[in-house]
């Protein structure tokens, strides 16, 4: 799709931890912290396993990760409980903070929705440096991503019906993207080194190239 024929947003919303957080870096530094090495594969089956137990009776993220990190990375859970609780404060992206700023400033809402506990949200706001204008988590929700169940939840408390005004950012297709595109809307793949990809109404490296491309929607838009 070209930027002519994208649709103007009203609405972005953002999957955090891979999108916004670079969750990989953080969970691998944690278990360093512990004198656990662990490489790509054992993230992977760390987070697959927590996909695992997303799907089953719902139980909080830090419950999730606990669970995960006692299971996978062998860690005794004292530890495991103090990684899940502060994951928040893993790293943003070198462009996550700066490129939300931007788009703060288009008439166009900013929302979160992901995989995590309303704790979890406070922190990654406060390295942000500012709020969003809605933060949806799974621990709010009480269900998971990529549940269908979290898009009509989100639509309905915004009180909008979903459209191809409401874009969705996300590096992955399994948890945001395939799920984002049943109800029609614009698809934003970002490609992180770690992802998941799918086919997409837009592609960017990072999310200042995002921020490039809604600042230019709606400057177009002006002159117009």
């Amino acid at each position: 799709m070209t930027l002519q024929e994208l649709v103007r947003p009203k609405l972005l919303s953002f999957d955090v931890f891979g999108t916004l957080v670079d969750w990989r870096t953080g969970l691998l530094d944690a278990l360093k912290q512990y004198g656990v090495s662990v490489g790509e594969q054992d993230f992977d089956r760390i987070i697959g396993y927590q996909a695992e137990l997303e799907r089953g009776p719902f139980r909080t993220y830090t419950e999730v990760t606990v669970e995960s990190l006692v299971r996978v990375a062998k860690l005794d859970r004292t530890t495991a409980e103090t990684i899940a609780e502060t994951l928040g404060f893993w790293p943003l992206f070198p462009d996550s903070s700066a490129a939300l700023d931007r788009l703060r400033r288009c008439p166009v809402r900013l929302v979160a929705i992901t995989n995590s506990d309303r704790k979890h949200g406070d922190q990654v706001q406060q390295q942000l440096g500012f709020r969003l204008d809605a933060w949806f988590c799974a621990e709010e929700l009480g269900v998971y991503k990529p549940d269908l169940a979290v898009w009509r939840s989100v639509a309905e408390r915004l009180g909008i019906v979903p459209s191809r005004e409401w874009w969705h950012v996300s590096a992955y297709a399994d948890y945001d993207l395939e799920a984002a595109r049943r109800f029609g809307l614009t698809l934003v793949l970002v490609r992180r080194s770690h992802r998941c990809e799918t086919a997409a109404d837009l592609v960017v490296s990072d999310l200042n190239e995002l921020a490039d491309v809604v600042e230019h929607l709606f400057c177009a838009q002006e002159e117009r």
